[in-house]
């Protein structure tokens, strides 16, 4: 079992290699998140791991590689283990042309994500403004995936004569800029809800309302 780190707690129980590996991603993400790439060292990493910095190197050989494992564990091995391209759900809603199920399925559950992976999605911001090799890769893992599968769902829905003639891109656009915007005043602006205070299915249940007013025909 893999013990939930404290902001300043020190892993030092006995642990698999396996178990090691993820203690130390856990580590990871929580520092850059915290301190941002440059602010964090593998030293540091190895101290509130628990382990010596050789041990580090010993999972992870570079810099980079670290990085790639931190979207393996957290992409497909943590916080999105069934990407929405593989969730059942959104798959038969996707089938009975349902298009509100559609996008309240992938809304609710990128709400959910946001909220409970708050480490990550700093490192995400971090790693954007700095222009750091993570921001691509994710982009390049993920996000261009999700543009890719609400837009070939609209295109779709469009050529089956439910959807008006708009650019899929844009409309993804759209619908990933009000998830995105709710979450970051939740995360970073606005933690006590002094604008907005709702759930996040009653959030989700809107957005998708909003967008299938603009579309649908």
């Amino acid at each position: 079992m893999i013990k939930e780190l404290g902001t300043n707690e020190v892993v030092t129980s006995r642990m698999s290699g396996d178990e090691r590996r993820s203690q130390i991603l856990q580590v990871a993400i929580r520092l850059f998140s915290q301190n941002g790439f440059n602010g964090t060292t593998t030293k540091e990493i190895a101290r509130m791991a628990g382990v010596s910095e050789a041990m580090v190197f010993r999972h992870f050989a570079t810099k980079s590689e670290l990085y790639h494992a931190i979207l393996d564990y957290k992409v497909c091995e943590g916080g999105t283990k069934n990407p929405p391209w593989e969730n059942p759900v959104m798959k038969r809603a996707i089938e009975e042309r349902d298009d509100y199920a559609v996008f309240y399925n992938f809304g609710v559950g990128a709400l959910l994500h946001h909220k409970e992976d708050v480490d990550f999605m700093r490192l995400l911001f971090y790693s954007a403004l700095d222009e750091h090799e993570l921001s691509q890769m994710f982009f390049d893992q993920f996000v261009s995936r999700i543009y890719e599968f609400i837009g070939s769902y609209i295109r779709q829905r469009q050529a089956e004569g439910a959807m008006r003639e708009v650019e899929p891109g844009i409309v993804v656009r759209a619908f990933l800029g009000m998830l995105i915007h709710h979450s970051l005043n939740n995360i970073l602006w606005d933690k006590k809800r002094r604008l907005l205070d709702v759930t996040d299915e009653k959030a989700a249940r809107s957005f998708a309302e909003i967008l299938l007013n603009g579309i649908k025909k």
